[in-house]
């Protein structure tokens, strides 16, 4: 008998908060691959509508912020962190977002789009591989990246989507593999591990 293991929850964060910023296109690429998958249920996080302070203070409004916030990090079996590249790194509101949490992100897997100019937001990806080896994540070798992003679409649409749809699948078929083994391990065995950590209220 086989047995249908439940679709892997998903947690999509765009990571720019910038006018004019071009990431809500590559997300809803992105969604439209997650969304073709019986075994993927994605859910956007967008930092443009989280309004966390950058003070770490235990104010009313931070509190306020994080309710529409860290749900959807605890509950998500896996992420994909969609990012630009701001100055060969990623921005300071994905960074604030991830350094506003901890266990939220342990012993899950991480996998990452990335978009920008000539490097297409690899660089970026580099320094975000560090930052969540610190929270630890597993981090997907495989990613997907557009060089050149803005010329690489037209009308929200990719003019040649081949090469892109074919990184995308292989990194979320890995997202899967690791994200259910992961869940199954979290289930079992729990984790424990020491290390950065997150605002504590």
């Amino acid at each position: 008998m086989q047995i249908t293991e439940a679709p892997l929850a998903v947690t999509v964060v765009v990571g720019s908060n910038r006018h004019g910023r071009f990431g809500p296109v590559v997300a809803d690429w992105l969604l439209d691959r997650m969304r073709d998958r019986d075994d993927l249920a994605p859910t956007v996080l967008d930092v443009a509508e989280a309004d966390l302070p950058t003070t770490f203070a235990p104010t009313t409004e931070a509190r306020a912020a994080l309710s529409a916030v860290t749900p959807k990090l605890a509950a998500a079996d896996a992420f994909v962190v969609l990012t630009p590249e701001y100055n060969h790194s990623y921005p300071a509101a994905l960074k604030n977002l991830i350094d506003w949490h901890f266990t939220e992100w342990r012993a899950k897997p991480v996998a990452f789009v990335s978009y920008g100019g000539i490097s297409g937001g690899l660089r970026a990806v580099e320094h975000l591989r560090q930052v969540f080896a610190e929270l630890h994540t597993v981090t997907l070798r495989d990613t997907v990246s557009f060089h050149n992003a803005a010329t690489s679409f037209d009308g929200g649409r990719l003019k040649d989507p081949t090469a892109a749809n074919a990184a995308a699948k292989v990194m979320l078929d890995q997202l899967v593999w690791w994200g259910r083994g992961l869940r199954e391990a979290r289930g079992k065995r729990g984790y424990r591990g020491k290390g950065g950590r997150g605002v504590q209220f």
